[in-house]
C-alpha cells in the first residue's frame, strides 16, 4: 500500500505536540501546583490552564505567520532558528534538565500570593504553551500554507493533544500513583530523541531555504 501522505502529516503532527506538550512529564508538575485544592478547585484549574495554553497555541497556529511578516522575519530563518530551540529542548529532555526546570517553575508560581493564577502562569503557559509549542504550531501551519486541509490536519493534531492532557490534568490524582519518577523519566528520555530528529529536520530545510533566498 503506498504511503498516504495526510496520514503521515497527521501522525508526525501528533508525535510533534506530544513530544513538546508532554502530558505524562505534566502529572507530576499539575500535581503539585493542585496541593490542597479541593476537587472543584482541581477541575477548574485543569480546564482553565489547558483552556488558556490551547487559545495561545491557536492564536500563534493561525496568525503567527502574520506576526512573523510584521516583524519583517522572513519564516525559513525562523524555522531555521526554531529547530535549533527545540533541538536544545530535546537535550534537555534527555538529561531530565526540561524536567527540573518545568518543576521548579511551578514551585515559583505556588510560593507567589496570587496562586489563584497559577492556571494562566505556569500551567497554561509556558508548561502547556510555551516556546516550544508555540514554535511547532507556527511552523506546522506555516509549512502547509495555502493547503486548508493539511493545516485543518495540523490544528486538528494539536487539539487532541490537548484533549488529552486536559484528561491527565482531570486524572492527575490518580495517574500519580502509576506514573511514577522513573517511568515518567524514561518516556521523557525516549520523546526527547524523537524531538531530536524532528529538530534537525527543521533546522536542515531552513538553513536550504535561507542559503537559497541568498542565492
Amino acid at each position: 500500500m503506498p504511503p498516504n501522505p495526510l496520514i503521515d502529516l497527521a501522525i508526525s503532527s501528533f508525535v510533534t505536540f506530544f513530544v513538546i506538550i508532554d502530558p505524562i512529564g505534566l502529572i507530576a508538575i499539575f500535581n503539585g501546583l493542585a496541593v490542597g485544592l479541593s476537587a472543584p478547585d482541581r477541575k477548574r484549574l485543569a480546564y482553565r490552564g489547558a483552556l488558556i495554553g490551547g487559545s495561545v497555541l491557536l492564536l500563534f497556529a493561525v496568525l503567527g505567520e502574520r506576526l512573523l511578516g510584521a516583524l519583517g522575519i522572513p519564516l525559513p530563518a525562523f524555522r531555521a532558528a526554531g529547530g535549533a530551540m527545540l533541538f536544545l529542548i530535546a537535550v534537555e529532555m534527555m538529561f531530565q534538565n526540561r524536567v527540573q526546570r518545568r518543576a521548579e517553575t511551578a514551585q515559583h508560581a505556588v510560593e507567589e500570593p496570587r496562586v489563584d493564577d497559577i492556571a494562566i502562569f505556569p500551567l497554561g503557559i509556558p508548561l502547556i504553551a510555551g516556546p516550544g509549542a508555540i514554535t511547532s504550531a507556527l511552523l506546522l501551519t506555516s509549512r502547509h500554507k495555502g493547503a486548508p486541509l493539511e493545516q485543518g490536519i495540523v490544528l486538528a493534531a494539536m487539539l487532541i493533544v490537548l484533549a488529552i492532557t486536559l484528561v491527565t490534568f482531570l486524572t492527575a490524582a490518580r495517574l500519580g500513583r502509576f506514573v511514577g519518577p522513573t517511568l515518567a523519566g524514561v518516556a521523557t528520555r525516549l520523546l526527547g530523541i524523537l524531538l531530536a530528529a524532528v529538530a534537525v529536520e527543521y533546522m536542515v530545510v531552513g538553513i536550504h531555504q535561507v542559503w537559497d533566498s541568498a542565492q
